[in-house]
């Protein structure tokens, strides 16, 4: 099914949909980005891209526009809640480069998605804004070969596969927001990733746009829910008393904190299927990631290569959706369990908790390089040269 001409409609314009967008049209395919939203854009919130994420990027042609916003962190800093103790050290900057190629980047989600949009529209991808889409049977979509499902967690297209189930509250709520850097100690606009480990709970900070913009991200598990949904208005009182034992940068941190998001992690069913008829999903549609591997942008970016590359090589376009399918399944699904695995290393607590950090702390200090090994896997991957 080679995509010159071929008429194909995406539905949902973050970051997966966009990216797919761009990748189909750059395969000569006719392209039709449908969002409900009256304007492309994103609630303030920054991302973690992998070297797997800036290879999908590279092949896009968008990373000259984006480095230039990105932040280059030097390492992922795991640390103790009450003092800050370091507790283990991953190396990233030149180490991460040598090994896979190319850096792990920090940005700014709305700097992402502002270049890929840019790259997509100069791609001639026709977007449409403002009209919500109710299914793949949508008149919208009337005359579309292909439709592309990259409408998110509360996806509604999900329901015309026919598969899923109840979703489950995780037991844990987050809080996200950005502060200005001149607001909180030097130390943390330094380029680096910090994760504080407490019982049952962690924050994430690093630095955005050269240091300027801190980013934060603060997990609890606790048994009240919070709605699923990314731009839900939370209230920085209830973040620093969850977090009232957090003391050094993290609390200096919390305490300047004037606005943030709350949202509830939950646990999603996995679909039997991806696919129906003309339809198949992408991202979040159809596999959410929890955030404790920072790898759900990313997985949206490689699912975004795949499924143009496998169209454009099918014989039909059902041929070429199987194929994405096949391709993405396994990957995604080892990268959801590993990013629940975090989660337990985060949150320790009892008597086990500090045998963990010794341990940790002694693989950072003889060998540092197993810790970032254990990820060869996910950051080695490179989608746009295996498919």
């Amino acid at each position: 099914m080679a995509l010159a001409g071929r008429g194909i409609a995406v539905v949902g314009g973050g970051v997966g949909g966009v990216a797919a967008a761009l990748a189909l049209a750059r395969r000569g395919a006719a392209v039709t980005l449908w969002e409900r939203a009256a304007e492309l854009g994103e609630v303030g919130a920054g991302l973690q891209i992998g070297p797997n994420g800036v290879a999908v990027l590279e092949a896009l042609g968008v990373t000259e526009r984006l480095r230039e916003r990105a932040s280059l962190p030097e390492a992922i800093e795991l640390r103790d809640h009450v003092g800050g103790r370091l507790v283990a050290r991953v190396p990233l900057g030149a180490t991460a480069r040598a090994r896979y190629g190319r850096p792990y980047w920090h940005l700014h989600r709305a700097d992402l998605l502002a270049g890929l949009v840019d790259a997509a529209m100069a791609a001639g991808v026709s977007v449409r804004l403002g009209h919500e889409v109710t299914g793949p049977d949508d008149p919208l979509l009337a005359g579309a070969e292909v439709v592309i499902g990259a409408d998110g967690v509360r996806s509604r297209l999900r329901a015309a596969t026919g598969t899923g189930g109840a979703v489950r509250f995780t037991g844990h709520v987050a809080w996200r927001g950005i502060v200005p850097a001149d607001r909180v100690p030097g130390e943390l606009a330094r380029p680096a990733s910090r994760v504080w480990m407490a019982p049952g709970r962690h924050l994430v900070s690093y630095p955005l746009r050269g240091g300027r913009l801190v980013n934060f991200i603060a997990i609890e598990e606790r048994t009240a829910w919070a709605e699923e949904g990314w731009s839900l208005p939370g209230d920085p009182d209830e973040v620093r008393r969850a977090f009232a034992d957090f003391g050094g940068d993290a609390g200096a941190l919390l305490g300047v904190v004037s606005e943030c998001f709350l949202w509830g992690l939950f646990d999603h069913p996995a679909l039997t299927t991806w696919r129906a008829g003309r339809l198949a999903l992408l991202g979040d549609a159809c596999h959410p990631m929890l955030p404790f591997l920072a790898q759900g942008a990313t997985m949206a970016l490689e699912d975004a290569w795949v499924l143009a590359e496998t169209l454009d090589r099918a014989p039909d376009p059902a041929a070429g959706l199987a194929e994405y399918e096949r391709l993405r399944r396994a990957r995604v699904t080892r990268v959801q369990r590993a990013s629940a695995r975090n989660a337990g290393v985060y949150h320790l607590s009892g008597v086990g908790r500090r045998p963990v950090h010794a341990g940790l702390r002694a693989i950072s200090t003889v060998a540092p390089g197993l810790l970032l090994g254990r990820f060869d896997w996910l950051y080695g991957s490179d989608v746009t040269r295996t498919g």
